[in-house]
Order: structure tokens, then sequence, then C-alpha cells
């Protein structure tokens, strides 16, 4: 059985889904997963499929550096932007994969919540690329382990209404005692 780095608080109400030494950029599945942390499960699907037509970028945060400006990252509040293809289909079959995990389980789909979504890094591979007057360099890959938890979010209890309490100093409320025994 597959270990995970967390658990949910309800087993009986999760589903759990993970993927280990895939070849994947390590640095743009980190952004991807990010993006979709804290999403509902079917709104993180049909964001990474608009991901791939690229109709939504994944905002760049972390590993930004090179990446170029898009206006669709204003949408989260950044500039830095791109569109992930190979990340967004190996996310997704994750995805899909909790999905069916969800349906066996008798979850409900339009409840779940992605809770918790890890992305590390996996040992690289090495290649090597042959360079001019007989040097070689090294052409590594940076493969990458994900592990994804959704939980059915439960009912959330309504916030209660705002109390306001006044801070007055003596002399305030003495003030306002005097307006009150005049009136």
């Amino acid at each position: 059985m597959a270990r995970y780095s967390a658990t949910p608080a309800n087993e009986d109400k999760s589903a759990k889904s993970q993927g280990s030494y895939l070849r994947v950029h390590f640095k743009n599945t980190v952004e991807a997963a990010n993006a979709i942390k804290g999403r509902k499960l079917l709104n993180a699907i049909s964001y990474l499929n608009d991901v791939k037509e690229h109709k939504q970028c994944v905002p760049f945060r972390k590993f930004h550096g090179g990446s170029g400006r898009t206006a669709q990252a204003s949408a989260f509040k950044t500039t830095k932007g791109r569109w992930p293809e190979k990340s967004a289909n190996f996310i997704l079959g994750l995805l899909q994969n909790i999905k069916s995990n969800a349906e066996q389980k008798n979850l409900e789909l339009d409840a779940m919540v992605i809770k918790h979504i890890q992305v590390n890094a996996a040992p690289k591979q090495r290649r090597r690329t042959f360079r001019a007057h007989g040097r070689i360099n090294p052409y590594m890959s940076n493969p990458c382990h994900i592990e994804i938890i959704a939980s059915e979010e439960l009912n959330q209890i309504k916030k209660a209404e705002r109390v306001v309490v006044h801070n007055f100093t003596r002399r305030q409320l003495a003030i306002k005692h005097n307006e009150a025994t005049r009136a």
C-alpha cells in the first residue's frame, strides 16, 4: 500500500491518488498543483482542461525565472503565467483517478475539494548531449512524484452576525449618561 505524506481527517469521505517517477517537469508541475490546491474537484478538472486549450493560464509564482507575461495571469494577481500542457495532462489523469475512486466509495462529486496536493522531485534521469570540439554535456530530465487527496467538504456553519462592541472611556460614558438623563 502506498504511503502518503498526509492523512485525511475522515478516511471514509476521502479519495486518494498518486503517481511516482512521472516524466514531467518538476517545476511546471509544482506551479500547476499550487493553482488547483483548495479547488473543488470538478472545478479543477475544468480549469486544467482550459489550461490545455490556452483559455486560462497557470500563474508562475515560485519558479518564474524566464517566464513571460500574460494578461490571463492578472486573474491571479500576478503577471507571469504559462500553459504547462504536459503537467496538466498528468495531474488530470490523477484527478480522473480520484473521481473514479470517489464514485466507487459513493461520495458526492460536487462536494469534493482538493485538500492536499504535493509534488516532490524524483531522481534525475541522466542522458548526454554531444557538443562541439569533442565535448559532452549532461542532458538531465527532472521527473516528479505527485500525490493528491480530495475530501468531501462538510456542510459549513454560517458565520454569526457581527456584534458591535463599543469601547468607551469613563468620560465618554459619563457624557452619554448625562445626555440620556437630560432627554
